[in-house]
C-alpha cells in the first residue's frame, strides 16, 4: 500500500515478543529492508578501509604522529559535513542525499583502491585527501538514512530498527578489522578497498529502489545558502528543547570521562604483557558486549521509560569502566568491557529513538547530524582525557575518576533535568508536537 506522498506505509503494530531475541519486526518493511541492506553490505568495507588507510599510512611514513593526524584529517570533515548533511537532510530529498553520498563513497573507495595498486610507496596528501572525502560522504549520509526511519516503520518500530542497524554495525567493527588483518598480510591493499567499492555499489542499487522520502514541508529546489542557514536554525532548536539536548549532553559525558581505548596499548605492555594478543581483546571487548546485547535486544524496543533507562545504561557504562580499571586479570578487564559495551548499546539504541521521534520530521536531519558529529567527537576527546591522566596519574586513577564522574553526572541530570529522567516513548508525538508548535511561534515574532 502506498501513501500519498509515495511512501511505504509504516509497518503495522504486531503483538510484542516477550523474549529477549533481537525484535526483527521492522524487516517486515519491504522499504526498511532495503536501508537496512545498504548498511549491511557496507558495514564490513567501512572497517576494513578504516584499518587499511592507517596501516598504509603507517607503511609510507613510519611515524605514529602521521596516523594520528591522519585521523585529525577524517574527523575534520566529519564535524563539518555532519552538521551541513544534517541541514541538507531537512531540505531536499532524503532518498536522493542517500543515492548521492553513496556514489560519491563508491567513487572514493574505488580511487583508494587503484592508488594502492600504482607502483611506489604512494603519496600521504593523496590518502589525506581520499580520507577526507570518505569522512565527508559518511558524515552526510547518516543523518539522511537514520532520519527517513520513522517514516518507515513508524514510531512503534524506531527503537528496533536502530537495534536491528547498530547490531549489524557492531558485527562489521568485529569482523571487519579481523579480515583486514588477514588481507594485509597477503601484501594487496587494495583488496580491502575494492570490498568497500563494491558494497556502496550494492547499497546504491538498494536505495534507487525507495520512493521519494521528502521532509515534512519542504518542496523545490535545494538552496545551499538555506541549508546552511539551517545548521544555526537546529543549534537554536536545540537550545529550546532539554530532552533531546540531553541525548547529546550524557553521551558526551560518558565519552570523555570514560572511554578507555587511549590506555590500551600501555595496559598491553604492561599489566597484561603476560596474555596473548591482550591488544586485540582489549580492543574487541566493548564491540563484543554491543554485538551480544543487540542479538538479545528485544526487551530495549519495548522500553516506555527512555530517559530513565538511558540515564541507567549510562551508569551501568561508569560502573564497568572502573571494574577495568581495577582489574588485574586480562579476562576481567574484557569482561568489564564487554559489560560496558552492552550497556552504551542500550543508551545509543534509545538516544537514536529519542531524537528520531520527539523530534519534528523537518529538524531530524539536523538532530542526527548533531548525533553524528557528537559520536565522533565524544571518543577523540575521551581519548586525549584518558591519555593526560594516564600518563601522570596512572591508568587505574584516569578510568577509576571518570567512572564515578559519570555516576555522579547520571544522578545529577536525573534531578536536574526530570523532563529527561520522565520521558516516556509513548508521548514523543506529544513532545514532537510541542516543538513544532514552539518553532511557529518563534517563526512568528
Amino acid at each position: 500500500m502506498e501513501g500519498g506522498l509515495g511512501v511505504e506505509q509504516p509497518t503495522p503494530p504486531v503483538p510484542r515478543r516477550r523474549g529477549w531475541a533481537i525484535d526483527t519486526t521492522p524487516l517486515r518493511n519491504r522499504a526498511y529492508r532495503r536501508v537496512f541492506g545498504g548498511v549491511a553490505v557496507t558495514m564490513l568495507g567501512q572497517q576494513m578501509t578504516l584499518v587499511a588507510v592507517p596501516y598504509q599510512v603507517y607503511r609510507l611514513t613510519g611515524s605514529s604522529l602521521m596516523v594520528g593526524l591522519t585521523s585529525v584529517v577524517a574527523l575534520v570533515p566529519l564535524v563539518v559535513f555532519g552538521l551541513l548533511g544534517g541541514a541538507i537532510a531537512d531540505a531536499m530529498d532524503r532518498r536522493r542525499l542517500m543515492v548521492i553520498s553513496s556514489v560519491g563513497a563508491a567513487v572514493t573507495s574505488a580511487l583508494l583502491a587503484v592508488q594502492a595498486l600504482l607502483p611506489g610507496p604512494g603519496q600521504l596528501w593523496v590518502l589525506w585527501v581520499l580520507a577526507a572525502a570518505v569522512s565527508a560522504f559518511a558524515a552526510v549520509n547518516q543523518p539522511a538514512r537514520s532520519a527517513v526511519i520513522p517514516a518507515l516503520v513508524g514510531a512503534e518500530g524506531v527503537a528496533a530498527a536502530n537495534a536491528l542497524a547498530m547490531t549489524v554495525r557492531q558485527a562489521g567493527v568485529i569482523v571487519g578489522p579481523l579480515l583486514a588483518g588477514l588481507l594485509i598480510g597477503l601484501g594487496d591493499l587494495s583488496i580491502l578497498y575494492t570490498v568497500d567499492a563494491i558494497g556502496f555499489v550494492l547499497a546504491v542499487l538498494l536505495l534507487r529502489g525507495l520512493p521519494a522520502l521528502p521532509p515534512e514541508g519542504v518542496s523545490g529546489p535545494l538552496r545551499l545558502g538555506a541549508a546552511v542557514r539551517g545548521v544555526g536554525e537546529g543549534f537554536g532548536f536545540l537550545r529550546t528543547q532539554p530532552v533531546l539536548l540531553m541525548t547529546f549532553v550524557v553521551d558526551v559525558i560518558a565519552m570523555l570521562f570514560a572511554w578507555p581505548q587511549a590506555v590500551f596499548p600501555e595496559l598491553s605492555e604492561t599489566t597484561y604483557a603476560g596474555d596473548a594478543n591482550s591488544l586485540g581483546w582489549l580492543f574487541a571487548g566493548v564491540s563484543i558486549g554491543s554485538l551480544l546485547m543487540g542479538l538479545t535486544s528485544g526487551w530495549v524496543s519495548r522500553v516506555d521509560r527512555q530517559g530513565a533507562v538511558v540515564l541507567a545504561a549510562i551508569a551501568v557504562w561508569g560502573v564497568a569502566i572502573i571494574g577495568f580499571g581495577v582489574s588485574a586479570s586480562l579476562w576481567l578487564a574484557v569482561l568489564c568491557l564487554a559489560v560496558a559495551g552492552a550497556a552504551d548499546m542500550v543508551s545509543a539504541v534509545l538516544r537514536s529513538a529519542m531524537l528520531q521521534t520527539a523530534a519534528p520530521d523537518e529538524m531530524r536531519g539536523r538532530m542526527q547530524g548533531v548525533f553524528v558529529v557528537v559520536v565522533a567527537g565524544g571518543p577523540r576527546l575521551g581519548d586525549l582525557r584518558a591519555g593526560v591522566m594516564a600518563s601522570s596519574l596512572g591508568v587505574t586513577a584516569a578510568m577509576v575518576s571518570g567512572g564515578v564522574v559519570i555516576i555522579v553526572a547520571m544522578a545529577v541530570v536525573a534531578v536536574a533535568v526530570p523532563s529527561f529522567w520522565f520521558f516516556r516513548a509513548s508521548r514523543a508525538d506529544e513532545v514532537a508536537a510541542q516543538a513544532r508548535a514552539r518553532m511557529a511561534e518563534r517563526a512568528n515574532d
